[in-house]
């Protein structure tokens, strides 16, 4: 019985939004919104290879949702609900308690509810999460859309959590731990994006897979990344392998025509983003600092090494 007590002490309470069925079924029952599709996405969290072994439970817990999320939010939909399928070494109710409540701090910020999942035993700590959305028919967007003209914008910061992955105990660990989806961002993009990713495995590589599925090729200024103080302090040369290959950032990568930039700067103040480049006709992505090529080398976060 040690797996329905799991459920009912940690993982079983009244949902924030509109759930005809939900955790202690066979499965969880859901209306879809009137002209909506679902947006769905999966994503597992392996200890030891996707977090540090000793990540402090809460932290783990937000990190599963909010990754998650951020899949949503590139699709410039709205998050809806999770399902959780945790795999556990042993019962430890110090660390559940507080992974639970890691992972409901993140569901309540975002307005996303636990509705179902599973539990088990394992060797190995590992978390996969399913999370669901909603978009109007029609209006999702693709990695495919880019067009020559677009501007390529990213939020926030890039490279922080890269870094604070290499200096543990950094300030800059809680971009790590904590990463923050751009799920408002990712819905005022809506009807204005070309197309858009979320920063999880480095900005180049990311970005490559716009440019791949768009059949289009971009330039970087260098000096445009957004960075934080700490890798404005680095070297060139360090601070851009942090910023576009380091991953687990989170932020969002979009192309957008410049009047409808001017438009989500007018309607979206909130979230900081910044023009990093342009899309090109030539296929391949040109890095360039003061006007000029520049070569560097670099790859992304590899899930098979």
């Amino acid at each position: 019985m040690a797996e329905f007590s799991i459920i009912d002490s940690y993982f079983n309470r009244p949902s924030l939004n509109s759930v005809d069925l939900g955790v202690g079924d066979d499965s969880a029952l859901l209306t879809p919104p009137s002209n909506q599709q679902l947006v769905i996405c999966a994503d597992t969290l392996v200890a030891g290879r996707h977090f540090p072994l000793d990540t402090s439970p809460h932290a783990i817990g937000w990190k599963c949702v909010a990754v998650n999320l951020s899949d949503i939010a590139a699709m410039g939909a709205k998050p809806h609900s999770i399902l959780l399928a945790l795999s556990l070494p042993q019962i430890d109710h110090d660390w559940l308690k507080g992974f639970s409540q890691g992972l409901y701090d993140c569901c309540d910020q975002f307005g996303v509810s636990l509705i179902g999942g599973d539990t088990t035993q394992s060797p190995h700590l590992t978390l996969s999460v399913t999370a669901l959305g909603w978009i109007e028919h029609g209006k999702a967007i693709p990695r495919s859309g880019a067009q020559v003209g677009d501007l390529v914008v990213v939020s926030g910061t890039v490279g922080d959590a890269a870094f604070a992955l290499q200096h543990l105990g950094h300030p800059l660990q809680t971009r790590l731990d904590y990463p923050t989806p751009r799920c408002e961002l990712g819905q005022a993009l809506k009807n204005l994006a070309s197309s858009m990713i979320d920063v999880s495995d480095g900005l180049a590589q990311d970005l490559g897979h716009i440019l791949k599925a768009s059949k289009i090729g971009a330039t970087l200024e260098l000096d445009q990344l957004p960075l934080s103080k700490t890798l404005q302090s680095l070297q060139n040369e360090q601070k851009w392998q942090y910023a576009l290959a380091g991953g687990d950032d989170y932020e969002l990568c979009f192309t957008i025509s410049p009047q409808n930039y001017a438009t989500l700067l007018q309607n979206n103040p909130h979230t900081p983003t910044t023009i990093i480049g342009h899309i090109q006709p030539e296929l391949g992505l040109r890095l360039q600092k003061d006007g000029l090529d520049h070569a560097l080398h670099f790859h992304g976060y590899q899930h098979f090494v």
